[in-house]
């Protein structure tokens, strides 16, 4: 925690001035660096609701992107859309993401919604090899690196990948996520390790009861020729599964 925000907690955590209005606390939070909010939101309840509210995150983009909302150009393949959203719902989830790589914050929040609404609509999602390809162009285009791209393509993956809805689409999402070939492509245009075990780690532990005999033997025989060795735990049988060689079926 910097100076800065360290003065502020102490001042107005158990203090009469800590009483000021939402409107005024909003003032000097946005003055505050973006890397201590976290810090901060933990202090006081009222904060903590302050950093969840639209207010908050508009007042940042206003100070920080006075001329967000007219500018002219949005660079990449990706739509800018209602990128504003980002600010007002989703910034939480990445904040780490604005401080270590330097970038843009509207863009940032922007893909990672544009990817969470790709993998959530009803009908059948794209490709995740082409939706990771148009997020490496978005942040090549946004002037990073192959390597910077990679890095925050990956981490948006996951952020996206640990806040779906535990319900039968993702359930059925993860399951093609994990059985859809990856087509050799040159780097960075392949989805890291990283992304692909948190795929198979998300199935075998929040969903392995979904799954009927059939599909959890492919799942994990895909997993195997992925990763070696594979945790014990994914090897398991599900809850409710009996052993053919007690006379049970094996669904």
């Amino acid at each position: 925690m910097t100076d800065s925000s360290r003065i502020i907690t102490s001042i107005f955590a158990d203090n009469p001035i800590g009483k000021l209005p939402d409107h005024l606390l909003i003032e000097i939070f946005i003055r505050v660096p973006m890397s201590e909010w976290v810090q901060l939101s933990c202090v006081k309840k009222q904060w903590a609701n302050l950093f969840r509210e639209e207010c908050l995150w508009n007042a940042a983009l206003l100070r920080n992107f006075p001329f967000a909302g007219h500018a002219k150009r949005w660079p990449g393949p990706i739509p800018r859309g209602l990128s504003k959203r980002y600010f007002s719902n989703e910034c939480p989830l990445s904040l780490p993401l604005l401080y270590l790589f330097d970038l843009n914050h509207e863009i940032v929040g922007h893909i990672y919604l544009f990817l969470k609404e790709q993998l959530e609509i009803s009908i059948m999602p794209t490709p995740a090899g082409i939706l990771h390809g148009t997020i490496i162009d978005q942040f090549i285009a946004c002037g990073k690196t192959r390597d910077k791209a990679y890095e925050l393509a990956s981490q948006i993956w996951l952020s996206v990948i640990d806040n779906l809805e535990e319900n039968e689409h993702t359930f059925l999402l993860l399951k093609r996520l994990a059985l859809e070939e990856d087509v050799f492509l040159p780097y960075p245009y392949t989805r890291s390790q990283k992304v692909q075990w948190r795929v198979f780690e998300k199935l075998f532990t929040d969903f392995r009861d979904c799954f009927n005999h059939d599909d959890y033997y492919d799942v994990l025989a895909c997993a195997k020729h992925k990763f070696q060795p594979i945790p014990s735990a994914w090897v398991k049988q599900p809850y409710g599964w009996m052993m053919p060689s007690i006379g049970c079926s094996s669904d």
